[in-house]
């Protein structure tokens, strides 16, 4: 297939991907405390546990999703998550209590993928120097989704009822599900990548352990600083969204319109971030992604840090579309970074390596913001928040490793796997040594 047809196809799919997310997610402290019996002591702790579950799930099953897309394909992962992320949405409409809410949220998690099996299968039609483009309209396809699902989420919620909205969420996975198998072809695999998969068919039969592909990925520095880094960056998301639709309360009081005007904020920062992201992509490819990620990391920081400041919706609502400007850099420059620095036949799980560490800062946000909101002032959070971020583009620029400093870096594949496969076989060495000491001070004794 052309990669540009296959980056349509993709773009519209994650579109549809971030709208049923973004439609739902956002509201669900409104949800538990609206429909599932949530009081106002207990809604931000349920809030927390919510977010948190899906996203230590997701941490979890990532890396195995991922590890599986490069050997029995990436649109079949597509295809999986498509359909339990759809289950697990209308399964959401049913509920009736939050501890109900928190395992559909599980269950989510455990479904999770979509996001980084449609960034390894774009990678692999990818040319080389059209990385940061199809990475760049990605995200923008991903933050798109973002600005027309709050809006829509608090136009139907307002219409029709939350529950319902799950309910469109569902079929939105599903015609995900039906394009991907009509239109979309597995990529090729390229030679390095079947004699992999020959090679670990041809282990198990003969009862020969694999190295392993994540020791590979995680013994790079660079790899290593881009999980961190991802790490923080989505921590913070998570710090302040749990909390958005209450603190949006506080500035505007209890309106009937509470919802519509929560998912029009929401989608402020989508539309900075739609407009933006192809520019961080393009600028990335002409003056170096790491460049990029340091210098969205920093704006982004500054600017959340700054919403602590207003006490009226307008000034907060603007900063908030600002936001979006800088924020929208940071991921796509990390996606176009890894890719860089592996090789193909292990691009699906560094992806979910990749992934893994979003969740895992995602997990984290949410049981964070939990325990601060009850003991200081929201607006503080951001603070706390932008300061991460701030932080974070000091540590790259004092701190880089030697692989990313150069802009047009790219990692060696056959240099790299012989490293990995050289370390597996001392290893064994070792151990054969050790257990003939081991022997010989039996036999002695």
């Amino acid at each position: 297939m052309n990669w540009k047809i296959v980056l349509a196809i993709i773009t519209c799919n994650v579109v549809m991907m971030s709208a049923s997310y973004t439609m739902l997610i956002p509201f669900l402290p409104l949800y538990l405390e609206n429909e599932l019996g949530a009081t106002d002591d207990n809604v931000n702790m349920w809030a927390g546990v919510c977010f948190a579950i899906s996203f230590a799930v997701t941490a979890f099953m990532a890396p195995i999703w991922g590890k599986l897309s490069d050997v029995q394909g990436r649109k079949l992962m597509i295809i999986r998550s498509g359909v339990l992320i759809a289950l697990s949405y209308f399964l959401a409409s049913q509920v009736t209590t939050p501890l109900q809410l928190v395992l559909v949220r599980a269950l989510q998690g455990f479904a999770a993928g979509l996001w980084p099996a449609s960034l390894a299968l774009m990678s692999a039609y990818a040319p080389k120097n059209r990385v940061g483009l199809c990475m760049g309209v990605m995200q923008s396809a991903n933050i798109t989704g973002g600005i027309i699902g709050p809006l829509l989420g608090g136009i139907l919620s307002q219409s029709f009822g939350m529950r319902n909205c799950f309910i469109l969420g569902a079929i939105a996975l599903g015609i995900i599900v039906l394009i991907t198998i009509f239109f979309i072809k597995e990529p090729p695999k390229d030679a390095a990548t079947l004699e992999r998969i020959a090679k670990i068919k041809e282990n198990k039969k003969k009862g020969i352990k694999q190295p392993s592909v994540y020791l590979a990925l995680i013994s790079r520095e660079a790899v290593r600083v881009l999980l961190f880094t991802t790490c923080i960056a989505n921590m913070v998301i998570l710090l302040i969204q749990p909390m958005m639709t209450l603190y949006i309360k506080q500035l505007i009081g209890n309106t009937e319109n509470l919802l519509l005007i929560s998912g029009i904020i929401f989608s402020l920062v989508g539309i900075g971030g739609a407009v933006a992201a192809p520019f961080w992509g393009t600028n990335g490819q002409k003056y170096g992604f790491i460049t990029t990620l340091r210098l969205a990391l920093f704006i982004a920081g500054v600017l959340i840090a700054s919403q602590c400041i207003p006490d009226t919706l307008i000034p907060f609502a603007i900063i908030q579309f600002i936001i979006g400007l800088g924020f929208s850099g940071i991921f796509p420059s990390a996606n176009s970074i890894l890719i860089t620095q592996t090789c193909q036949q292990e691009r699906g799980a560094a992806f979910g390596l990749l992934f893994s560490a979003q969740m895992i800062g995602g997990a984290i946000g949410p049981l964070l913001t939990g325990f601060l909101a009850s003991i200081i002032p929201l607006k503080y959070i951001f603070l706390l928040a932008g300061s991460l971020l701030i932080i974070g583009s000091i540590h790259l620029t004092f701190f880089l490793p030697a692989s990313l400093r150069n802009k047009n870096s790219n990692i060696n594949c056959n240099e790299a796997n012989h490293k990995v496969n050289d370390d597996y076989i001392r290893k064994i060495k070792k151990e054969l040594e050790d257990n003939e000491i081991k022997k010989e001070s039996v036999t002695k004794s």
